[in-house]
């Protein structure tokens, strides 16, 4: 399976899409590379929450592997979903190219680290760790599996988490220009911690808050006004992501002033007067002549 991410993950295929070496390979080469900014953490929850689940194509029995590739050091918050995904029992390989920073790879990576982090100066160098990679991981996952098959106990992914891991009911209220007020229910086992993310779903920098598990309500301000917000609510355990929510709603847009009035006219001024608008600051005025009047 492959997913790509900038400030907003895309699944380009799940586990089950493909069966042949063939098919795989075709997909790589119609590939189209989504540029963008670099939202590791985001990446990350997506995978867990998308692609490792049994609906794509992740089986229970099979060991889980996720390579990480990436040209830059991540916006948002890693290592805590990294370290989410091993308690879990999965596998972190983390792969950087030019800007990486390596110190961020080897928090996000599995032990041992010499198997698991490589770091190239330029994209064509990814070939000259093709060889290494696919017989290291073949060795870990055989090694894995053997161990599971001697009778020591693997972790699965919950098929569902349910209720019993998900708040319910995410209410937005109050929504202003540049803020909005959030409110959901808890899930019946408090979590450690919240995630929450939210960015304008005409693209933009995803902006997350981490809170505490005991607190079920969030104000976000110094949002742009008249934008549609995507807001994602994650519950965040020791050893498993609860299911998010998910709300959408626009911010208002902003005051205008109102009842423009002319008056005081001579042969080189006039008087301006208007309603106020509601939060204004300041107010920029522009004066031009009509087409066919006098000089400006």
């Amino acid at each position: 399976g492959l997913s790509q991410y900038s400030s907003d993950p895309r699944t380009e295929w799940e586990l089950s899409a493909y069966s042949t070496r063939d098919q795989v390979l075709e997909a790589v080469r119609n590939l189209r590379y989504k540029g963008g900014n670099t939202f590791t953490g985001l990446a990350l929850t997506h995978v867990l929450e998308q692609n490792l689940k049994p609906e794509a194509g992740a089986r229970l029995e099979a060991e889980k592997l996720v390579i990480l590739l990436t040209d830059g050091k991540s916006q948002d918050d890693a290592n805590l979903a990294a370290q989410t995904l091993k308690n879990l029992g999965i596998e972190i390989f983390a792969i950087g190219v030019k800007n990486a920073d390596e110190a961020e790879l080897k928090q996000v990576a599995s032990e041992p680290l010499e198997l698991t982090v490589y770091n190239v100066l330029d994209f064509p160098l990814l070939s000259s760790l093709v060889g290494r990679l696919t017989r290291v991981l073949c060795t870990r996952i055989k090694e894995k599996s053997n161990k599971e098959n001697a009778g020591s106990t693997v972790k699965d992914i919950p098929v569902n988490t349910g209720p019993q891991l998900s708040p319910t009911d995410l209410k937005i209220s109050a929504v202003t220009s540049k803020s909005m007020h959030l409110t959901w229910s808890p899930p019946l086992r408090p979590p450690k911690k919240y995630r929450i993310v939210y960015y304008p779903s005409k693209g933009g920098i995803p902006k997350e808050v981490v809170l505490d598990g005991a607190v079920s309500s969030l104000q976000l301000s110094n949002l742009t006004s008249h934008t549609e917000y995507l807001v994602s609510v994650f519950p965040i355990y020791d050893t498993v992501v609860g299911d998010g929510l998910r709300g959408v709603t626009s911010t208002l847009p902003l005051s205008s002033p109102r009842s423009l009035r002319v008056s005081e006219l001579s042969h080189n001024s006039m008087r301006l007067s208007w309603k106020a608008a509601q939060g204004a600051t300041q107010y920029l005025v522009l004066c031009s002549a009509a087409p066919d009047g006098a000089e400006d």
